[in-house]
């Protein structure tokens, strides 16, 4: 394989103003992946700063009622700030001080990357802005106080729907202005090379985890691991070390919003075909025109026209499978997860337990599910009650 390409897809296609920036940051990373003192210090920020390793819990109640797999949730709404978003932006970030780097900036769709990113950048000190679409800044108020919390200045773009996509391209432009001083912490294995392998090495550390906890537990490897696919970060890093593993299932769940026939949703891999854009060739939900289409989901989060280029190459090999959950669907496994295990998910995460759902009854009872829990539900509980018509003060 090419290097930034996987297969067909990845790629550099940017402006020729941040083609420094990204062969700064592509030296930098070669580096300092394979500098112990770096990786060292990183480990003791994951174990001491963002409580890794995670939890691997299994279900007990969800698998007795379900009546098939055992399932077992990847716990990483236990991780400080409360997701998956912490164990990219704490090496992307420390990677930027190392840089000489003293500015950050993010996009963030649901809110979680961008309070991520917030935190690391007050924890060493950094300047930090977070672009985030202004439709986001009302479906995660929440989320916005608490980057304003942590230091950071939150920008709402107010261009096109003002979504995730949007937030994506300001904060690309933004970067292009100031490249000398600032890093873009791009929150997903998506964009120009090299952002898809820095992300996914450092999410892969779920899987990893992952790997070590299901074979100590039942001493064997899953059946299926699912999780959620937006842009793909807790994906790739909760499918990456099994994908040598040909047994297992590895399963994304993507945004299928009001139906997958019907233009309100976000389900690239049904939906999608080959395109370029914000850096990177994958596939992107497009109009006849070949016009970047505007998508919805109930989640913020999963809530973008394209997928990484790493999994657009998974699906194209058939080593990956993904189905669309619809909203409906996936209100449903929050509600049920909620209730049977005492654990409120993240919307997008509610998307695998969704697929789960599905599939876990017809599977023998020795085999074995990992879900990946990639956010804690708080952020969602408002938009949650309204979806089902309760008005809540946040």
């Amino acid at each position: 394989m090419k290097k930034g390409r996987y297969g067909d897809f990845g790629g550099q296609y940017v402006p020729e103003t941040l083609m420094k920036a990204l062969d700064e940051l592509e030296q930098a990373y070669n580096n300092y992946k394979n500098d112990e003192s770096f990786q060292n210090e990183l480990k003791d920020l994951l174990a001491n700063y963002a409580a890794r390793p995670s939890l691997l819990y299994f279900a007990k109640n969800i698998t007795e009622d379900l009546g098939g797999a055992k399932i077992y949730l990847k716990r990483e709404d236990l991780n400080h700030t409360g997701s998956h978003k912490i164990n990219n932006v704490l090496g992307q970030v420390l990677l930027a001080k190392k840089m000489g780097k003293t500015r950050v900036i993010a996009e963030t769709g649901a809110g979680q990357h961008g309070v991520a990113a917030a935190t690391a950048a007050a924890l060493f000190g950094m300047e930090c802005e977070i672009f985030m679409g202004k439709e986001d800044t009302r479906r995660q108020a929440l989320n916005v106080y608490r980057m304003k919390l942590l230091g950071a200045k939150v920008n709402a773009v107010t261009s096109g729907t003002q979504t995730l996509k949007d937030a994506v391209s300001e904060t690309m432009r933004e970067w292009t202005k100031r490249i000398d001083d600032t890093h873009y912490v791009l929150g997903s294995v998506m964009g120009p090379h090299p952002f898809p392998e820095i992300v996914r090495d450092f999410q892969s550390v779920i899987s990893k985890e992952a790997r070590e906890q299901i074979i100590k537990a039942e001493g064997k490897l899953p059946d299926a691991v699912i999780a959620c696919v937006g842009g793909g970060s807790n994906a790739i890093g909760a499918f990456y070390n099994f994908i040598n593993d040909k047994s297992v299932r590895l399963i994304g769940c993507e945004a299928a919003g009001k139906g997958v026939d019907t233009p309100e949703n976000a389900a690239t891999i049904a939906n999608g075909s080959l395109g370029i854009f914000h850096g990177m060739k994958s596939y992107f939900c497009q109009n006849s025109e070949g016009q970047i289409a505007p998508v919805y989901s109930i989640s913020a989060g999963l809530d973008y026209p394209g997928i990484g280029p790493e999994h657009a190459h998974l699906h194209k090999t058939g080593r990956a499978e993904y189905v669309p959950v619809t909203d409906k669907e996936a209100v449903e496994a929050f509600d049920y997860l909620s209730k049977k295990e005492g654990i409120i998910p993240a919307i997008e995460s509610a998307h695998a337990v969704a697929h789960a759902k599905k599939i876990a009854g017809k599977m023998s009872k020795d085999s074995v599910i990992i879900i990946c829990l990639s956010g804690r539900g708080d952020k969602d509980v408002a938009a949650i009650a309204r979806y089902s018509g309760e008005n809540i003060d946040e």
